[in-house]
């Protein structure tokens, strides 16, 4: 009796391929979406753990140069006599690459995992070798003799320190690690190395803190992507119970028990989305491929952090993708279970039972889309924190999603009462009997609109406001960094012979306020004055600075700290002043504080300004005359316009990822659209056929098919669009603020969001064609058939 039933219901997919096509298809984009993005995230995690173990990065305190980044040898030397137990680290770029000097003998870091455990400590002593993985090796190729090693975080490769100093032709060292046990009795740091200050671990930044939000937000994305092709399994399984109704009416008059047949089918539904699943993975396995340059970019662009080129198949990305398909496809099945297991046995006999039942559920649907709208409401007005913004944006997500069929519902009722001509009220009212089968379609639709309305909103703001804080910041012509207190003396010397504004700018990192925190000093001038500006500042900002009775903090800081302007800060344990403005500061994820130039130069005497910035009217002159009478190098010296060229394009290749899972999503709800249509076709018959008989011809009610999709998606661009804003301000308001600790200003655009409009009209009126042109081509035999047959 099992393998009859099994069979029976599996025959149900052989007489319709196109939603057996539509069901797998609908997991596999959905798991794909997600897989892809975690596959990508799993990557990234992975290359942050092994640069943490490769380099120790944040678990040991540091010893380095209060000014420029070069330790002299003699240094190291004299801190080990007097007692201090220091281990030496050489740290540049050969190329693309990130090379690493250590002593094996001293280094408190884990390198014995570099050759699997094999004496690491005896091979770095042996012969001009380094260690890197295949990919980075490939990279140093014909530069330097490596040995290729899986354990070394990918865009690194690390070697002994001589080899290393021979390599990098330097016979310095870049910073010295603080072994965890020292003597209780040394010298003290001042008094043998006065050039150096200790860095204690938790000032170190945390690649894997720092790019958490970033890779928070993917999650997000993949989640969303998930729910939009969940949906189509969803409907899929719907009509598939529908168009079974009667198979599963004569199943149970025929003797099968009730729990025998709901067993069989939720085996054969859960197969069939493990296999859907299993080819999911795959293409995620693909998508992940593709993007992940792009991310790599974004995050050495931005956070400086290295992350390997290649994938690896990790049990914690795709094992995740399975059980949240497998997970979808049980919630979506457990209620037309449930229908089945409560339904009369002969209640399916009427035509549409499952619609019916459906249709019982209206005003649940209307009570969970009001109770998540509400509980979003709340959330927004007492919540706090990034989790919490994450979650008012599900409830507003979800809620205004389930509440779509109630507002299309609405719509055609009002456009049907307004309608006086037979055949438009037909158009209606049958338009308005469709959305049962198509309101998860048209779900989808929406919740992909409003994500690219809100996504492209939030972008867009980003790059105009990006590009006035370039133009801000960026004021000065020319850029020059000097490497010695002689150079910083000379040129400025230089520059004020020449009669020019000069910018020195000193810094140097400290703790403030509980945060990690970069302090500079400035010189204010006209630049200062006219370029910057504040997002609350109090009466004369600059005067105050420059008097050294106030300091600027970036929003940043204020918002960690809970500072504000007016409030006091910390910049020493001596020296506390008012925050006279707060500025904005794009992109940066550390603290910073702004003090004059006389300031800083009374907290550390002993800094120089290693960077100027100079106003001219001839930067390509001046850059000449500066190399040719200071012998500084060219390198050194950048202008403007390659700045802003270089941060606009690592400003491109961020929101890479996030316009390619736009599209995505977007793609992914038109087939949504076009899958539910699909299967709707042989069951419309019995609805079209008594109107053909009337007089319309096959190819008017194609025509009208069109235009249904055309009107429905109109109808769902139309309640997207205000939901897309509010995720847009709830993206810029709350979860920027918390995750990068910058509010952005929000701007509208309406002609991307009509452009936008336009892509899902036309998403809708390609999924439509295809059944149109079925219905147009539908014999005169077969819709004649449903006058002859039991419907």
């Amino acid at each position: 009796m099992i393998r009859t039933c099994l069979r029976a219901l599996l025959s149900h997919w052989l007489r319709n391929p196109v939603q057996l096509f539509a069901y797998l298809a609908g997991l596999a984009l959905a798991t794909a979406l997600w897989s892809g993005v975690q596959a990508i995230n799993a990557e990234a995690r992975a290359s942050y753990d092994a640069a943490a173990a490769t380099l120790g990065e944040g678990q040991f305190d540091q010893l380095i140069p209060r000014q420029g980044d070069v330790i002299p040898q003699s240094t190291y030397i004299a801190l080990r006599r007097a007692g201090w137990l220091v281990s030496p680290v050489i740290d540049d770029q050969l190329g693309d690459v990130r090379l690493v000097g250590i002593d094996p003998l001293t280094s408190p870091t884990r390198f014995g995992a570099l050759t699997g455990g094999q004496g690491a400590d005896l091979q770095f002593g042996q012969g001009q070798t380094v260690f890197a993985n295949a990919e980075t090796a490939h990279r140093l190729q014909g530069r330097a003799a490596v040995t290729v090693d899986a354990a070394v975080a990918p865009g690194i490769a690390i070697g002994d320190i001589s080899v290393v100093q021979d390599l990098l032709q330097r016979n310095d060292l870049t910073r010295l690690i603080l072994l965890p046990e020292q003597p209780l009795i040394q010298a003290d740091l001042q008094t043998i190395a006065p050039d150096l200050r200790q860095q204690p671990s938790q000032q170190i930044a945390d690649v894997a803190q720092l790019t958490d939000s970033f890779h928070l937000n993917l999650t997000a994305f993949g989640l969303l992507s998930f729910a939009v092709g969940l949906f189509i399994v969803h409907s899929t399984i719907g009509l598939a119970f529908e168009q079974r109704r009667g198979m599963i009416r004569t199943l149970r008059s025929l003797g099968v028990p009730l729990r025998t047949l709901i067993t069989l089918i939720t085996v054969e539904m859960l197969t069939l989305a493990a296999i859907g699943a299993g080819m999911g993975i795959v293409l995620g396995y693909l998508i992940a491929a593709l993007l992940l340059p792009d991310v790599a970019a974004t995050l050495r662009g931005l956070y400086g952090a290295q992350i390997s080129g290649t994938l690896e198949l990790r049990a914690s990305w795709w094992v995740s993708g399975l059980l949240l398909a497998v997970l979808g496809t049980a919630a979506a099945l457990s209620g037309r279970i449930w229908q089945i297991a409560h339904m009369p046995l002969l209640a399916s006999v009427r035509p549409r039972a499952w619609a019916m039942g459906a249709a019982s559920r209206f005003m649940l649907q209307s009570v969970a889309a009001v109770a998540l709208l509400g509980t979003a409401g709340v959330l927004l007005v007492l919540g706090d924190g990034l989790l919490v913004g994450f979650a008012v944006l599900g409830c507003l997500l979800i809620g205004a999603a389930l509440a779509l069929p109630i507002v299309a519902s609405a719509a055609l009722t009002l456009f049907q009462g307004r309608t006086h001509t037979p055949v438009w009220g037909w158009f209606w009212a049958d338009t308005r009997q469709q959305l049962p089968g198509l309101s998860l379609a048209l779900m989808a639709l929406l919740l992909a609109v409003s994500a690219n309305i809100g996504v492209s909103t939030m972008v867009s703001s980003f790059r105009l406001t990006f590009v006035g804080f370039l133009d801000q910041r960026l004021a000065p012509e020319l850029f020059i960094r000097v490497e010695t207190e002689a150079q910083s003396i000379a040129l400025e010397a230089f520059l004020t012979d020449a009669g020019l504004e000069i910018l020195p700018l000193k810094s140097t990192s400290a703790q403030i306020a509980g945060q990690p925190t970069r302090l500079f000093g400035v010189r204010v001038g006209p630049t200062y004055r006219d370029s910057w500006v504040f997002l609350d500042q109090s009466p004369a900002p600059w005067d105050r600075v420059a008097a050294g009775a106030a300091v600027v903090v970036n929003e940043q800081l204020a918002r960690r700290a809970g500072l504000w302007v007016g409030d006091d800060v910390g910049v020493t344990a001596d020296l506390i002043l008012p925050i006279a403005a707060v500025v904005g500061d794009y992109g940066n994820p550390q603290g910073q504080v702004i003090v004059s130039e006389d300031v800083f130069g009374r907290l550390h005497p002993d800094l120089y300004a290693g960077q100027y910035g100079v106003r001219t009217d001839d930067p390509g002159v001046l850059q000449q005359q500066i190399i040719d009478t200071l012998n500084i190098p060219d390198s050194a010296i950048i202008d403007q316009a390659s700045i802003k060229a270089i941060s606009l394009e690592v400003f491109e290749r961020t929101f890479a990822v996030t316009a390619a899972l736009n599209v995505l999503t977007l793609g992914v709800a038109g087939f949504a659209i076009l899958m539910s249509l699909l299967t709707l076709a042989d069951m419309r018959l019995p609805q079209l056929a008594p109107v053909w008989a009337l007089g319309l011809t096959r190819r008017r009610l194609g025509q009208l098919e069109l235009l249904r999709a055309v009107v429905l998606a109109l109808l769902v661009f139309l309640c997207a669009l205000p939901l897309g804003l509010a995720l847009a301000w709830i993206l810029l308001t709350i979860v920027n603020v918390e995750a990068f600790g910058w509010q952005l200003p929000m701007h509208l655009f309406p002609r991307d969001y009509l452009q936008l409009g336009a892509y899902a009209i036309v998403a809708a009126f390609l999924a439509a064609t295809w059944p149109a042109l079925k219905l147009m081509r539908t014999p005169p035999s077969a819709l004649l058939k449903v006058f002859a047959n039991e419907r």
